[in-house]
Order: C-alpha cells, then sequence, then structure tokens
C-alpha cells in the first residue's frame, strides 16, 4: 500500500467535539480525527466530479476511496519539531506522583509496567503520564500536548439576532487552538494514489464543526508519498519478540463482544482472527475505555454512540510466536469496525524499555495568539478563567465525596461540628492556621477520638494533615491551566487550599448525617 502523508496547520480553532464537558460545553479532541479528514475529501470529490446529487455508493471508485476499507484515513496527530508524526503515550506507562515537567530542560523517570513493575522502594506511588502524545527525538522520548482555546458563546434568535428571553443560554467551545500543525496519513492503493492527491493539492479546508462562527480553517500543505511505510518507524523484523505478543492501540478500537455489543474489551478474538493463533487471556492489560460519536453532515444527524478501547492501551500475551510477516498484517489490515477512519491502528511489541527518561520538546512561542489590547480585556480573560477552573473544581470535589466515607462510630457530633465550624473560619481568613491550633489544643480524649475515626485506612487527623500540607495532592492531574488568548489560568495556591477546605467540611458534613441517619 502507498502512505500518503501530510501537513494540517489550523488557520482557526479546530472544533472536533468529544463527549467530555457538561451540556452546555463543546470539548474538542486533541487531534483530529480520520474520520473528519475523509468527510471533507468526501465533499471535494463529489464536488469536482459533480456527484452531489447521485447516489454516490453506485459508484465503484467512491466506495473504493472512502467505504469499503481499501483506503484508510489515519488520525492526523501533533506534528513534532523535527516533522514527525507523534503518537498517543502508553496507559502503561507511569511517573512518581507529583513530579512534572516544568521546561525542556527538565527529565523524568517513567516506568513500563507492561514490562515490569518497579518495586516500592523505587516507584512508591505511580501515575499516569498528563501529557497525550509522544516521540523519540534527540535521544529522548519527547511529551507533547496541544494547546486548547476557550471561546465563550451565547445563543442568539436566529431572526432577531440577538440572545432573548427564550434563546440566551451561555455556553463554551473548547477547541484546538489555532497556529498548531498536525500530521495526516492516508493508506491507498497505488492506482488511487493519484486520485488522492489530486484531492490535497488545494491547500484550505474546513474541519469540524461551527465553520460559520469561525472555526476549522485549515491549510494543506507538504503532501509526500511513500513505499514501506511504517506507523511507528521500526521494520517489523526488529519486533519479533521472544514468546511475547505486545499489542499497543495506536488509535481508539470499536469492537463488539460474543453478543454483539459495543464494549471496552481486551482484543483477543479480533487479534485470533487475524494472525490464526490461538490466544488465551493477556497475562497484563493496561486499558481505558471512551465513547466515540462522530456526525454525518449528508444526513444532518449525529451518529450513534458506541464504547471503544481507548488509544494507548496495552496489552501483552504470553507463549506466542509471531513473525514479521505476521506483525506487519495486523499492523497493515488493523482490527475492530470503522478502520477506514482510523480507528483499531495497533503496534506489536513496541517500545521494550522497562525504565527510561523523558523530556519536554523546546516549543518557541507562537506568534498568532490573540492579543487582548486593553488591560479592561485581560482582566475579562482572567475572570472568564478562574469561573471556569471554579467550575472544574466544583466538579472535581463532588466526584471526590462519596469515595472519602469517614468512619467516626466514637467521634460525636459536637466534635464533628465544632470541626465543621473551625473549617469554616479557616475558609473565611483563606488560611489553616485554625485547625493547626485546634489540633494542638485537643485534650488526650479527643484526640484518641479523632485517631480512631479512619478517612480510608488513615487516622482523620493524619489525612487532614497532608491535605494541608499538599492541597493539591488529592487533585491528581485533573485540574489543568486555562488559556484564554495569552492570558493563562492557574490553580492557585490560595484556590487549592480553599477547595481542600471545603473537601475537609464536606467529609465532617456527611458523617454528621450518617449519624443522624443511624
Amino acid at each position: 500500500m502507498k502512505a500518503i502523508t501530510f501537513l494540517l496547520k489550523a488557520k482557526q480553532p479546530i472544533l472536533a467535539t468529544s463527549f467530555e464537558g457538561d451540556p452546555n460545553s463543546d470539548v474538542s479532541y486533541s487531534y483530529i480525527l480520520g474520520s473528519m479528514i475523509r468527510g471533507a475529501l468526501i465533499g471535494r470529490y463529489l464536488k469536482i466530479n459533480r456527484l452531489e446529487n447521485t447516489d454516490i455508493l453506485a459508484d465503484v471508485t467512491v466506495r473504493r476511496l472512502f467505504f469499503d476499507g481499501t483506503t484508510r484515513y489515519l488520525n492526523a496527530y501533533p506534528c513534532s519539531k523535527t516533522g514527525k508524526r507523534t503518537l498517543p503515550i502508553l496507559l502503561s506507562w507511569k511517573k512518581e506522583k507529583g513530579v512534572e515537567l516544568k521546561n525542556e530542560s527538565d527529565g523524568i523517570e517513567i516506568f513500563d509496567f507492561s514490562i515490569r513493575k518497579p518495586s516500592k522502594e523505587v516507584l512508591d506511588s505511580p501515575k499516569a503520564i498528563s501529557e497525550y502524545f509522544w516521540i523519540e527525538e534527540d535521544g529522548y522520548p519527547k511529551l507533547y500536548t496541544v494547546d486548547h482555546r476557550i471561546n465563550i458563546h451565547i445563543f442568539r434568535d436566529r431572526s432577531k439576532g440577538r440572545s432573548t428571553e427564550n434563546e440566551g443560554e451561555i455556553f463554551r467551545y473548547d477547541a484546538i487552538d489555532a497556529g498548531q500543525t498536525f500530521q495526516g496519513v492516508i493508506l491507498c492503493d497505488d492506482s488511487d494514489e493519484k486520485i488522492i492527491q489530486d484531492l490535497l493539492i488545494t491547500p484550505d479546508i474546513w474541519l469540524g464543526g461551527s465553520r460559520s462562527a469561525g472555526y476549522g480553517h485549515v491549510e494543506i500543505s507538504q503532501v509526500k508519498s511513500h513505499n514501506g511505510w511504517n506507523e511507528v518507524g521500526i521494520a517489523p523484523e526488529k519486533r519479533v519478540g521472544d514468546n511475547i505478543l505486545k499489542v499497543t492501540l495506536l488509535s481508539d478500537l470499536i469492537l463488539r463482544d460474543e453478543c454483539g455489543q459495543y464494549t471496552a474489551i481486551p482484543p483477543t478474538n479480533l487479534l485470533f482472527e487475524v494472525l490464526g493463533i490461538n490466544l488465551d487471556k493477556p497475562s497484563n492489560a493496561y486499558m481505558d475505555s471512551t465513547f466515540i460519536g462522530g456526525f454525518n453532515r449528508k444526513w444532518g444527524l449525529p451518529l450513534l454512540q458506541v464504547s471503544a478501547v481507548k488509544a494507548g492501551s496495552v496489552f501483552v500475551y504470553e507463549n506466542v510466536q509471531i513473525n514479521a510477516d505476521k506483525i506487519n498484517i495486523l499492523e497493515t489490515e488493523g482490527i475492530g469496525e470503522r478502520k477506514t477512519e482510523g480507528f483499531g491502528r495497533v503496534a506489536v511489541n513496541w517500545c521494550t524499555e522497562e525504565c527510561f527518561t523523558a523530556k519536554k520538546p523546546k516549543v518557541l512561542p507562537r506568534k498568532d495568539k490573540p492579543q487582548f489590547k486593553t488591560s479592561e480585556s485581560r482582566e475579562l480573560a482572567r475572570q472568564i478563567g478562574e469561573r471556569i477552573l471554579r467550575q472544574r473544581l466544583e466538579q472535581l470535589l463532588l466526584a471526590q465525596i462519596e469515595p472519602r466515607r469517614l468512619q467516626a462510630n466514637q467521634m460525636t457530633n459536637s466534635q464533628l461540628s465544632r470541626l465543621m465550624i473551625v473549617t469554616r473560619q479557616a475558609l473565611d481568613k483563606n488560611s489553616r492556621e485554625p485547625l493547626d491550633t485546634l489540633f494542638s489544643q485537643l485534650t488526650k480524649s479527643s484526640r484518641s477520638k479523632y485517631e480512631s475515626a479512619k478517612l480510608g485506612n488513615q487516622p482523620l487527623e493524619k489525612i487532614i494533615k497532608q491535605w494541608l500540607d499538599n492541597p493539591r495532592e488529592w487533585m491528581g492531574t485533573e485540574i489543568k491551566d486555562i488559556l484564554i488568548g495569552e492570558e493563562k489560568c492557574s490553580l492557585s495556591d490560595s484556590l487549592a487550599i480553599e477547595y481542600t477546605l471545603r473537601l475537609i467540611m464536606a467529609v465532617a458534613k456527611n458523617a454528621t448525617k450518617e449519624k443522624a441517619d443511624e
């Protein structure tokens, strides 16, 4: 098969809507979906050949180019600083909790749990990697993130051209920011190479949603054709494992279980169908699930939402003999459904280092970000960013309350009430000092009751002090910076301590309610 690669530079923000966020927001994927590229090229082909008002599936060429799986439109992932296509982070990669990359000179140790789990002494609190894409550069794996831009919109009445009492909801778009470059790949037969390249000649193309509102303008460049192209850049002959079959998903995988239902499970049966090898359950699996949908512009309707296995998932099968030919077949064909749109891409026996150092790339600041001309505009952007940050903290707080149930059988209601009152005082001062004073003045009897109260498997006083010492710890990596134009709103120390104190109050309040219900 021929591989046609090309660059897509976002001239406007791109809205490739995922299923994240609340009902009044659209949150974009951090890459350009293969289905979006395919849909845009279908429109071009029909317009060039004047087939807009015909039954396009009756055309043999149309079916071969866009529908029957002969041609594959892979996801366009971020382009590295050396012009290469990055790939999703493996879910089996873990780092020490709290260790983050701040600049390109820093390095963090990463452990691949699919190869070997390190001891507690080596890795005390393993956490997943927050960056979403990576590539080997300058002798190090470099971790890439995609910038997003949040725009606020007001729903307006179409006839009046303004918001009304019935139509004035505020909603927001969290879109891929303009100025970033992605590399797309199309796999096709040799006979279709010229047709595909001709469809990519015109540089200006529009992708994603809300195109009439200033979204989706993309510039195509550097269209190249390749023979023997490999998605991971390593020949299959160099990846014939020693009785090991390690399958890594390079894109989301859509599959069905034995009952025909869409589900997120290890792809053992699919691998058997392609390879013809009997496989047991994976000896090691690191996976996550996601939801996949889409939009059909011909119908003007959304596609069916289905569960899928997330890109970056890793499955290890032991006692399996596999040769280079079978690796090539599996990586060329892919597995699962909707392979034409780039789903089901896999890599076999890829990433064999159990421990390595990763760094951030050196990224030059972009000059195409919108500049706020007045201090009032900057202040408004900062306020919007802080409100969005607070909304996410509220959602995280609600999610954290239920699993953190306090076992406080020996604590009295007056002690729990006192804890809430003191925490409220600390909240008013935005300081931990009232709580420190409370714990320092506890009598021997009161302290024993605090020690008997357990949150998880730790004493209440101990866990509260841990939260106050490191108020960001319980938040994990869920809360990220909000970027509106060139104004960045980050989680401040005062905001972190505020929501930590609110978590303490909520835990104590829930314990009081449970005592009342007994």
